[in-house]
């Protein structure tokens, strides 16, 4: 599933690609990605200018200028890249906006599990995905205090609880993996167990690896693709995540994998070891 740093590379390169362009026509080839009806939908972007895109989380939000936001979620392997309306449509392309200028703008989704949604501009948080959202890992939104706070009340283990999206927006099992062999945390550690300076490492340590992702253009494990269809490079530094039986960079140590919450996890048990509560 794309991570914020593969979300905000999409956003980076669409934004070159179609800001201030025009729909003329949308066709849907797949109708279940749009949340509610396909007629309204359709009504009220065609003749509309994509004035900005922004981004919240894992959920790109393209804005009209009038005043309606598309909320899109990629799920598992949706993508967005733009072709001449000439060419081909090609397999698994499955919603496709028409633009003045000759070209489209075209949502490639294999799984099909990727899902976009019109609401009024303003009304992004009243969406269930995005209620809860936690805070962008940055120095400005994600507060140590408020991350203590919220990770005292979770008995469950940290992976999870990172996973959730309301205590930091943007992480997924990769990230998590690695922000938690940064801070030589347990995945399966209680949340509410872990030292204030361990906290305090993590929070660290997460904004500066999604940072650093962003930079690197995000990661692609399997089919994951940026705007202009070019892959991620993050991959390269990755230091736990499938890696197992590789030595940790860190000690040596071969790295295990494990489920936790249903979610394979890779981690290093001299670096990260369990600690008693």
């Amino acid at each position: 599933m794309p991570e914020l740093p593969e979300v905000e590379t999409v956003r980076r390169g669409l934004s070159q690609l179609v800001i201030g362009k025009t729909i003329k026509s949308i066709d849907v080839l797949w109708p279940k990605i749009i949340n509610g009806d396909i007629i309204p939908f359709k009504h009220e972007l065609e003749g509309r200018k994509i004035e900005s895109i922004d981004r919240l989380g894992k959920y790109l939000l393209f804005r009209f200028d009038n005043q309606m936001t598309m909320v899109s979620h990629l799920r598992m392997e949706g993508k967005y890249f733009v072709r001449a309306t000439d060419e081909p449509i090609e397999k698994h392309s499955h919603v496709i906006f028409h633009l003045t200028d000759g070209q489209d703008l075209r949502y490639n989704d294999v799984r099909k599990f990727g899902r976009m949604q019109l609401i009024p501009t303003g009304q992004e948080r009243e969406l269930s995905g995005l209620k809860k959202l936690g805070p962008e890992p940055t120095e400005n939104e994600f507060k140590l205090s408020n991350f203590k706070k919220y990770l005292a009340r979770k008995h469950m283990s940290i992976k999870p609880v990172l996973l959730n999206q309301e205590a930091v927006a943007g992480l997924g099992n990769i990230y998590v993996d690695e922000v938690l062999w940064m801070s030589k945390i347990n995945p399966e550690q209680p949340a509410n167990s872990i030292s204030d300076s361990k906290l305090s490492s993590l929070r660290k340590n997460i904004i500066l690896e999604l940072a650093t992702a962003v930079q690197a253009g995000g990661t692609t494990i399997r089919s994951y693709t940026g705007a202009f269809g070019e892959t991620g490079l993050f991959q390269f530094d990755l230091n736990v995540y499938g890696q197992t039986g590789k030595p940790c960079p860190r000690c040596g140590t071969p790295i295990v994998k494990i489920k936790v919450a249903q979610r394979g996890t890779h981690y290093c048990p001299h670096c990260q070891p369990l600690r008693k509560v």
